[in-house]
């Protein structure tokens, strides 16, 4: 498939045929409630569901860890499959036929340099495996190291272990004979440019080939066999587009099944560590590579269990590594406990020494909660001085005030009470306060993330949006002054930007084609404006842009989806409408005709039937109008687009009041003419705000350099340039009165961007 994508056409039809409930439900036991479904989340392990699934809009979230979006997000997500997979699984489960399309030159070469960064690790693997078989230095080095290690050829086969030779460069030229292109020996990190040119990574060390879950070689890790203690002891892969150190786990790929029978994982180090293990029987055992754990592969092991046992060696190091990795398995809600080996052993060795059914004799004697573990690891250091115990008490606190299942929580408080024999009401008051503090501290970091996406990846913001985008061209003077940083104000105009874009850009992937104001044409007749083109008008008519640049992206995708196949695909949509209703009526007459009494009951029954089928058509056209724009967007091929559509499509909207008419809550629907030219006009305004407090700096400059004398400019110059920018100042705020007239109230500038100083 590296030439070829899903045509649009098939895309339409499989999304036309998905189901969300039908899909999710292969994975999640939903309950109606209302109008949608709710589940326990998929992604995260919890015990009240927040997971749910609206069928009309099509799509579903988790209102607790914020996953989900439309069916394809879902599986990509839950499955971890690419979008053409997630696209090809819903054609199988749907029975559609697949018909593709020639790629792009952009696509065909993206695709391309994954599949080939994909193919070159295979060939790699294979030939590594192959240089350790049948070469003299591969026998003699490798394969000797391997028996020295106590692995059999099985193992060896099992996970693919293979040698790199320590002089020349084998692979490199093997490679380019095979008709793999060096570029992507460097970007898979295989080999390096030095200064004598390509050069092979991973000479003279054993390989350790990395799986995904699907069983694709993503990369490698490769052990030195010197002394030599200037040498590297390990060397590992690159992160590239293939592989994410953060998000793979070694050995998943062989334990996935073992895991998911014994519904348990246990992790231990290093590749040894599990490649023993398995050996000994004991298969449900995968390894965090020496690097720290990480959220991701948390997530990964909980796919599969919320039951883990992590070994550590009983050094210093591993009791310290254990203590960071604990509260990390409680926060993601798994059932964590702890097993630290005997003196001078490590999983590899202990596994080599004992029999399976020893091995797993020891883990069921010896492995703990983690109560009991924290308690024996930090008290035995407090020497019976109480400032000390107290600190150990409040770590092991704040390890129970992460779990995020009140009734675990609970039990571990009860279990902590009879510990320390202290009373439970202060021990749950304490945690409380640990539970707020982390609150607080997530809140806090999320603003900084944030923050950091919405202005990560534009240079020059200032310059290039404050300047550029907000500020009229015959203005452009110096828009700060030596206490404001460029990097300040970037930050402060972007955070009070953002939200208002998202909020028109939410109005405009909800809503794009629906009605929300009438203009006149130029007979003077009504004409329905749709919300994407009454966005459009007033942008362009400002010459204003989206600052943050996925909503821009996303709004010129909106923008060229209503160009391209809105019209196309309503007629498509009026024409199956009319196709049904032409058929019920048809079914409904002849069933009128069999059944009516008389011709007074029959053109009374005939009305209603006109009446009914009326209503249902103009029922699915309203409804074809409301979701036509997000489900586009949210099965879009562009990651960055389908991400930012299906976040908007998934916020909860609130009423800021309740507005009845005959008992009946106005949606947002109903209020469309309303909101959207609100929105327009706020986002306007929050512009016009920065223009004012820019102004007002300019101003303030000018004023402190004349007094100062540090100006060039004669005092009637500089009176000039006042006068002007007062008479600018004047005219901002009668724009700005235009505009809260318009927006029904008084509007006041940020203090944030309208500060004194």
């Amino acid at each position: 498939m590296a030439y070829t994508r899903i045509d649009h056409e098939t895309k339409q039809r499989i999304l036309d045929a998905v189901d969300i409930v039908d899909v999710v439900s292969d994975f999640v036991t939903l309950k109606r409630r209302g109008a949608n479904y709710i589940g326990l989340c998929p992604f995260h392990n919890e015990r009240t569901p927040s997971f749910s699934v609206s069928k009309a809009r099509g799509i579903c979230k988790c209102f607790s860890c914020g996953k989900g979006g439309s069916a394809v997000n879902f599986l990509m997500e839950l499955e971890n499959m690419n979008y053409g997979e997630a696209l090809r699984w819903l054609a199988h489960k749907y029975g559609i036929e697949i018909q593709e399309r020639e790629l792009t030159d952009e696509e065909r070469e993206q695709d391309a340099e994954r599949e080939s960064m994909l193919a070159i690790n295979d060939f790699a693997m294979k030939y590594f495996e192959k240089t350790m078989a049948e070469t003299e230095g591969g026998r003699d080095i490798g394969a000797a190291y391997f028996r020295e290690r106590g692995i059999n050829e099985k193992s060896i086969e099992k996970f693919h272990l293979g040698y790199s030779l320590e002089r020349g460069n084998g692979l490199i030229e093997a490679a380019k004979k095979q008709g793999f292109n060096e570029v992507f020996l460097e970007k898979t990190g295989l080999a390096a440019r030095g200064d004598h040119g390509l050069y092979e990574r991973f000479r003279g060390r054993v390989i350790y080939p990395v799986f995904t879950l699907s069983g694709r070689v993503v990369a490698f890790g490769g052990r030195t066999l010197r002394t030599d203690k200037t040498v590297a002891k390990y060397v590992n892969s690159p992160e590239s587009v293939i592989y994410s150190k953060s998000r793979e786990l070694y050995g998943m790929y062989q334990a996935r099944r073992a895991i998911a029978r014994l519904d348990k994982c246990i992790l231990v180090e290093g590749y040894m560590d599990v490649i023993s293990m398995h050996q000994n029987g004991v298969e449900n055992v995968v390894a965090s590579s020496g690097t720290s754990l990480t959220e991701q592969q948390i997530i990964l092991i909980r796919r599969f269990t919320k039951n883990v046992t992590v070994i550590y060696d009983s050094d210093a190091a591993g009791i310290k590594a254990s203590l960071r990795g604990i509260d990390m398995f409680l926060a993601q809600g798994m059932n964590v406990k702890v097993l630290l080996l005997p003196d001078g052993d490590d999983p590899d060795s202990f596994a080599q020494s004992h029999s399976a059914s020893e091995v797993e004799n020891y883990i069921a004697e010896n492995e703990t909660d983690f109560i009991r573990f924290k308690s024996t690891v930090l008290l035995r250091e407090t020497d019976n001085d109480p400032i000390k115990r107290a600190s150990a008490i409040g770590s092991i606190l704040q390890s129970v005030a992460v779990i995020p299942d009140q009734l675990v929580r609970q039990v571990y408080i009860d279990e902590c009470s009879r510990t320390f024999g202290m009373d439970d009401k202060m021990l749950s008051a304490q945690i409380a306060k640990y539970i707020a503090l982390n609150a607080e501290k997530n809140y806090k970091d999320i603003q900084r993330r944030d923050a950091a996406e919405t202005i990560g990846g534009v240079d020059n913001v200032v310059a290039d949006t404050l300047v550029k985008a907000v500020i009229p061209a015959g203005d452009r003077q110096a828009v700060v002054d030596e206490s404001d940083s460029e990097e300040k104000l970037r930050r402060e105009a972007y955070a009070y930007l953002a939200p208002f874009e998202r909020e028109l850009l939410r109005y405009a992937v909800r809503y794009a084609p629906m009605c929300v104001y009438y203009d006149q044409d130029e007979n003077g007749n009504p004409q329905a404006v749709n919300a994407v083109d009454f966005i459009s008008g007033h942008l362009e008519i400002e010459n204003l842009k989206f600052v943050v640049p996925s909503h821009q992206r996303l709004f010129e995708h909106i923008v060229r989806r209503m160009n391209e196949s809105w019209p196309a695909d309503v007629t498509a949509n009026e024409d199956a409408i009319k196709k049904d209703m032409t058929k019920a009526r048809a079914e409904g007459l002849e069933s009128i005709r069999q059944n009516g009494r008389n011709l007074e009951e029959m053109e009374r029954l005939e009305m209603q039937l006109g009446q009914r089928l009326e209503a249902e058509a103009e029922a699915r056209r309203l409804e074809f109008y409301r979701t036509y724009m997000a489900k586009a967007m949210c099965w879009d091929d562009d990651d960055e687009v389908r991400k930012l559509a299906n976040e908007l499509c998934s916020d909860r909207y609130e009423l800021s009041k309740v507005h009845t008419k005959y008992a009946k809550v106005e949606t947002e629907v109903d209020r469309l003419f309303e909101l959207v030219p609100r929105a327009v006009f706020e986002l306007k305004d929050a512009v016009l705000n920065i223009r004012i407090a820019d102004l007002r700096r300019r101003i303030k400059n000018l004023t402190i350099e004349a007094k100062n004398g540090t100006l060039s400019l004669s005092k009637s110059e500089v009176d000039s340039r006042l006068n002007e920018m007062m008479r600018q100042m004047v005219e901002l705020n009668r724009v700005r009165g235009v505009f809260a007239h318009q927006l029904g109230e008084r509007i006041v500038a940020p203090t944030r961007l309208d500060r004194k100083k």
